[in-house]
């Protein structure tokens, strides 16, 4: 089948690779002239796992290609996929300017049956303003051509989005339309051998889905987080109430996992949008809204952690950090926790030494003092006051303990995503507080604060010191 996507993010790259890998031939659009030309030299400008062996073999075989030409990929393609962004704008909706400029340019340069396929998180009532689009660009050409429009929604995980796409758990397809229907049954029926897993609706519904499976789970981190502040004035363990009751079938295990909060291209903005649809019908959603405030409030426990230790005064403190990606085997920092916990410490005085497998710190986030970027874990470590774990990259997990104490200028360790036990961590000379579990995590009072201010060669401010005695 012919298949033009437009949009060569990370979901219409994964779309468009996976498509051409079951043999149909696939042009992949983008406005960005610079992106495209790194694509048709085989570079990946994002990282996924598994996608750039998958591109580059599909490019070499003549299956996928890439341009910025929209006239040439209108042409191309019988089914086009809108993957396209749609960010939060001020007021929480999505905005929806590029998705119907897709629309609008597909109208301009059809000359036979298109089947555009929303695949893009767009509101409710989206597909019928594509088709109006399309359908007054038409008009306005004095042309009378078929297209139907259905709702496709992505349910790929960052980091895992090429195994999502090849081995769907389910295919949500809103649609109104037989031929239609058909033309997407094929295009996905290589991917479904083993199972039907098509969940066929109507497309308002389809829209909706989406968003309500983003506000699901975010939902469950939050309620995780807002039991790990309960666990922390009780004495007991998040980690064990999680296998407590992820044990239950009608529960699960996935999502349960307290940390620092939710970040990324699509919770963030789709429980924004969500919230802003139900406005716009004059509903509240109080369990949605809720989860956004406990996921903000989140963001702020690491550092306050930190000023706990150490005084709100972090001058002359250095503060290791491991991972800045929003969560692992991505280099995406959209949302990502790092970016507020990182701005906070350097506000506070400190200086931050970070290290992330893949994602790069852009210094023009920070708001004062210094980021410095590392090429190791270790060397993050080195001379730290204190490090902090925030991306859950595997090789932190088992860390050598004994190098890593003796870098460090204070064994002081705070665990974001919870992944040492803190009873062995410890044993083996950490002061250490993860999220929702027994913190041996000494406090601040003015003699601390003297203390430390004393080992990192400074002298205390009296009226420091004595607003953290009052404190």
């Amino acid at each position: 089948m012919k298949v033009t996507v437009v949009g060569a993010g990370y979901v219409g790259l994964v779309t468009a690779a996976c498509l051409s890998e079951m043999g149909n031939t696939v042009v992949c659009l983008d406005a960005d002239t610079a992106k495209v030309a790194r694509l048709q030299g085989g570079e990946i400008p994002i990282h996924e796992p598994g996608l750039e062996p998958l591109v580059q073999r599909n490019a070499l075989a003549g299956r996928l290609s890439f341009t910025a030409d929209t006239a040439q990929a209108v042409s191309h393609g019988t089914v086009i996929f809108l993957a396209v962004g749609t960010p939060a704008q001020e007021d929480g909706s999505a905005d929806m300017a590029h998705v119907l400029a897709a629309a609008a340019s597909i109208g301009d340069g059809m000359a036979d049956y298109k089947l555009i396929v929303d695949k893009s998180t767009v509101p409710v009532g989206t597909a019928a303003r594509v088709r109006e689009v399309v359908q007054q660009r038409l008009q306005a050409r004095g042309l009378r051509l078929p297209f139907h429009v259905v709702s496709n929604p992505e349910f790929l995980k960052e980091g895992a989005a090429v195994g999502d796409f090849m081995h769907p758990d389910r295919v949500v397809l809103g649609v109104d339309d037989e031929r239609a229907e058909w033309l997407m049954r094929s295009l996905y029926a290589p991917f479904l051998r083993n199972r039907e897993r098509f969940v066929v609706m109507d497309v308002a519904s389809a829209e909706l889905t989406k968003y309500a499976a983003n506000a699901m789970l975010a939902t469950r981190i939050s309620f995780m987080n807002e039991l790990a502040a309960l666990t922390e004035r009780t004495g007991a363990d998040i980690e064990q109430v999680r296998r407590g009751i992820g044990s239950d079938q009608r529960i699960g295990t996935h999502f349960l996992y307290a940390g620092i909060g939710w970040g990324g291209s699509c919770f963030p903005k789709d429980v924004k949008a969500l919230l802003h649809m139900a406005e716009q019908q004059g509903l509240s959603l109080p369990v949605v809204q809720a989860a956004a405030e406990v996921n903000q409030r989140q963001r702020g426990v690491l550092v306050q952690r930190v000023t706990e230790r150490f005084g709100v005064d972090l001058s002359g403190l250095c503060i290791g950090v491991w991972g800045l990606s929003f969560k692992p085997d991505t280099d995406d920092m959209r949302e990502a926790a790092s970016v507020e916990i990182i701005q906070s410490l350097l506000a506070r005085g400190a200086t931050v030494r970070a290290y992330d497998p893949v994602a790069t710190w852009d210094s023009s986030r920070s708001l004062t003092g210094q980021v410095e970027q590392v090429p190791s874990a270790l060397e993050a470590a080195r001379g730290a006051d204190a490090l902090l774990v925030i991306t859950e990259w595997r090789e932190f997990r088992s860390p050598d303990w004994h190098t890593l104490q003796g870098l460090m200028r204070q064994p002081v360790l705070l665990d974001g995503r919870n992944l040492y036990e803190p009873a062995m961590v410890s044993a083996m000379g950490f002061e250490y507080a993860g999220i929702g579990r027994v913190s041996t995590l000494m406090k601040a009072d003015a003699t601390d604060v003297a203390t430390t201010l004393a080992v990192v060669g400074r002298q205390p401010s009296m009226a420091l010191v004595e607003s953290i005695a009052v404190s």
